[in-house]
């Protein structure tokens, strides 16, 4: 196997999207497991911000690069992109199957994030960026008058997925506004989550890590804490460096849409039409295949 000295840029940048597009998809798969092992949200929560601060902290201290952790645009970011993203999307995990956080998170998340770009920066979006837009708004409509008929209407489990797109949309727009390198959104985020989350969790709530195995706890802190929090987003930065946004996103948009096919023999959850089609549909709006035949 060729090490990243003699690899070029591209190679490079597509190893790194693959470690990222491991990750990515196996956050969906590991984080519906918190409902089959019982380890209730605020437990993982904790462990997924204290366990990235203790790491990160020590880094910072030795880097002696810790001044813009006291800029207040870090505290946005921690709010929106890590506390208030996390607590949708793990309590919809809770509720719902993979499946469902594919569709009504990754799947709206393109749409949120134009939406607040529009009314934050006054960005407008391009020809082929609302052509897949439309898809997502369509795709979305028959949804909800499919599940409506048949399952209900949504859950509380999809509403969570798309709070969770909301948060995720609104700190995407916040980096793309704000110039902060990866590295310091990574430790400047990640240990601001754990300032603010933990003292709440510490007063409010009741920790109930008797309820769960301890190798179950350790899988999730130690993917959550490390894996999720540090790994994947410097692995996904330097995969945005050696070829590119448009191409590092795409390929690793692909995972959550791969993790909600192997949810069904992994953990047994079920594929109806209705989910089917809203797979293809947010897929081919939020990917924009199209445009890899555009760009050759």
């Amino acid at each position: 196997m060729k090490t990243l000295a003699t690899m070029t840029d591209e190679q490079q940048g597509y190893f790194f999207t693959l470690i990222t597009m491991l990750i990515w998809g196996s956050f969906s798969l590991i984080a519906r497991l918190n409902a089959y092992w019982q380890i209730q949200v605020w437990d993982v929560l904790a462990m997924r911000f204290g366990i990235a601060a203790l790491i990160l902290m020590p880094i910072l201290w030795l880097k002696q690069d810790y001044r813009f952790l006291f800029d207040y645009r870090m505290v946005l970011l921690a709010l929106s992109g890590s506390i208030g993203y996390c607590v949708f999307v793990y309590s919809g995990f809770f509720y719902a199957p993979v499946v469902h956080g594919v569709v009504f998170l990754n799947g709206t998340f393109p749409l949120f994030a134009a939406l607040i770009a529009y009314l934050m920066l006054g960005q407008k979006v391009d020809r082929q960026t609302g052509i897949g837009l439309s898809i997502i708004v369509i795709t979305l409509t028959l949804m909800t008058v499919m599940m409506s008929i048949k399952d209900g209407g949504f859950g509380v489990g999809d509403a969570m997925f798309i709070g969770s797109a909301v948060c995720w949309g609104l700190f995407s727009v916040l980096l793309r506004r704000w110039s902060f390198t990866p590295w310091q959104v990574m430790s400047g985020v990640g240990i601001w989550s754990a300032v603010l989350y933990l003292p709440v969790y510490a007063v409010f709530v009741t920790p109930q890590f008797g309820n769960a195995k301890p190798l179950h706890l350790a899988v999730q802190g130690l993917f959550h804490g490390v894996a999720v929090v540090i790994v994947a987003t410097l692995t996904y930065a330097k995969a945005v460096e050696k070829i590119g946004l448009f191409k590092a996103g795409s390929i690793a948009n692909l995972a959550p849409f791969i993790a909600s096919i192997l949810a069904v023999p992994l953990l047994g959850e079920t594929l109806n039409p209705i989910m089917v089609c809203g797979l293809i549909g947010m897929a081919l709006g939020a990917l924009q295949p199209w445009r890899w035949f555009i760009r050759r």
